[in-house]
């Protein structure tokens, strides 16, 4: 794949990509105009430091990159939209930062027979240029301004996910600078193919997560069951008109008993309705338990609006969610073209220019109902009177189907769940930083109180998403479960985890605070 390694950035066609000449990488140094811009990503909570950035264009231009920082001995990070949830990239140690930004070519690559995505295209460009240019899509993730390098490699999911699987499930390819046991950078491409002698390392980028095994330029996507070469039959097909709806639940009328009943009959419709078989398998949706300072819990849903009777199963959906409740919600209803409708629940595209916002994440995917005893502790800390946090939230996000059709050994990502949490704190103010991050650990820690502050696989919890870094997982005093960090993200595939890095990355010069350890 040397010929392609060598490619300037290319100009999406329909027919194809179109070569133009590439700009030079740039250094950007600390009396560089730009330079605290760079310094900021997503989140304001982490401010980068290195000596300098370079910004890539080309593959071949990430590959001198790395091979210059190793020889000078420097720490070096990469990074491509900027949405790392942890101060992974923006550590005080790093040296270097290379920012794959410019790279955001999205287009069909005919010689591979597949769509190249650049690692610094942003998902809202994914979506738009398939979408635009051959009427195909990937279950890939709502926040548009998430760059596909980290998303796509920590395995990716979205609101297609239950009818069309994860987005690793797509990954026909990736190509990766790594570094050998000289301190030598070159270029790989590892495909799915069985006899492919690289195969391993496109296994690892199949939910291993980003900082872990090199810098990923590109990757390829074609679902594994595509024939013929028309790039409109290599993807799946997006749908047309989508009805969506937006639902409010006015906290002032929800009580104790009331928001238990609410939350439980969501996870219990999910468990009820996420098998692949499912005549339901095409609704969507995503329950926001906001903290109470924002004045209400929200949720949002979608369904295609081709699919049989989705708006009678929709209004069927609502029922069951409020059975028991005693409280009104508000609806509000609209059908939109399905890259509107994407867009309409989308995080808008964020980045050092947007609102200066600080947050903490963290994460448990589940595969059975919290039990009445969690709901009461997560309604007490979303109910606390002395705690303002109308941008912090407990959600709740339906997945499954399709995803779990997939051995959890044929991709590095874990299986199984069919409901995914995701916890958030955000914010603005710099010296609100603790009592932010304070409720967040304890709203999670209380949560997960019975298995040792952290959601340790059982017959409920499935683990956490990698996409979703959490420090805390690896602290023992948010962590008292003796059930180590990797086995909450990789489960059993861990080991095969760490023998591909011992392969690829033998000198260890792609870690952060949570990658993959070499094995002993």
């Amino acid at each position: 794949m040397e010929h392609l390694a060598e490619r300037a950035p290319q100009s999406s066609t329909l027919d194809g990509v179109v070569d133009a000449p590439a700009p030079a990488a740039e250094i950007v140094t600390p009396d560089d105009v730009r330079y605290d811009l760079l310094a900021r990503a997503d989140n304001y909570r982490f401010v980068a430091r290195p000596e300098y950035f370079r910004l890539a264009h080309t593959p071949k231009q990430v590959e001198q990159a790395v091979g210059e920082a190793v020889a000078a001995g420097k720490r070096l990070t990469v990074r491509s939209g900027g949405h790392c949830g942890e101060a992974f990239v923006a550590s005080p140690d790093v040296q270097v930062i290379l920012d794959l930004s410019p790279m955001s070519h999205v287009g069909f690559d005919r010689e591979r027979n597949a769509f190249v995505i650049e690692a610094g295209a942003t998902v809202g460009r994914v979506l738009q240029t398939l979408f635009r240019g051959w009427g195909v899509t990937i279950p890939a993730g709502f926040c548009m301004g998430v760059g596909a390098g980290g998303h796509i490699c920590g395995g990716g999911y979205g609101p297609m996910s239950r009818l069309l699987g994860l987005t690793v499930d797509y990954l026909h390819a990736v190509e990766v600078v790594v570094v050998d046991e000289n301190g030598v950078a070159s270029t790989v491409v590892a495909t799915r193919e069985d006899d492919d002698p690289n195969r391993d390392l496109w296994w690892a980028h199949t939910g291993g997560g980003g900082g872990n095994f090199g810098v990923i330029t590109r990757y390829w996507m074609r679902s594994p069951d595509a024939t013929g070469t028309d790039p409109a039959r290599l993807l799946p097909r997006a749908p047309g008109m989508v009805h969506i709806a937006e639902v409010e639940w006015p906290w002032p009328e929800l009580t104790e008993r009331a928001f238990v009943r609410l939350a439980r009959n969501f996870v219990r419709w999910q468990l009820a309705n996420s098998d692949v078989d499912s005549p339901n398998v095409d609704l969507y949706a995503l329950m926001r338990c906001m903290h109470q300072s924002a004045g209400h819990v929200a949720m949002h849903t979608q369904i295609p609006a081709d699919r049989p009777d989705a708006a009678s199963r929709w209004d069927r959906f609502l029922d069951e969610l409020n059975a028991g409740v005693g409280v009104t919600p508000l609806v509000r209803r609209q059908t939109l073209p399905w890259l509107a409708a994407s867009r309409y629940l989308a995080v808008p595209d964020t980045g050092p220019w947007a609102i200066a916002a600080r947050r903490k994440v963290k994460s448990a995917d589940l595969r059975g109902p919290h039990t009445e005893e969690q709901l009461v502790a997560a309604y007490r800390h979303l109910t606390d009177p002395d705690y303002h946090g109308p941008n912090s939230s407990m959600e709740y996000i339906g997945y499954g189907g399709r995803v779990n059709t997939v051995s959890p050994s044929a991709t590095a990502i874990p299986r199984g769940a069919v409901v995914k949490t995701f916890y958030m704190a955000a914010w603005n103010d710099p010296a609100e930083d603790d009592q932010h991050i304070r409720w967040m650990r304890e709203l999670y820690r209380d949560v997960h109180a019975e298995t040792g502050g952290v959601p340790v696989p059982n017959e409920v919890n499935t683990g956490a998403y990698v996409n979703y870094p959490d420090i805390d997982l690896a602290d023992p005093e948010w962590n008292t479960s003796g059930v180590p960090w990797h086995t909450l993200y990789y489960g059993e595939n861990y080991p095969r985890l760490q023998e591909v890095k011992a392969k690829w990355d033998p000198r260890n010069v792609f870690r952060h605070a949570l990658s993959i350890r070499p094995p002993r």
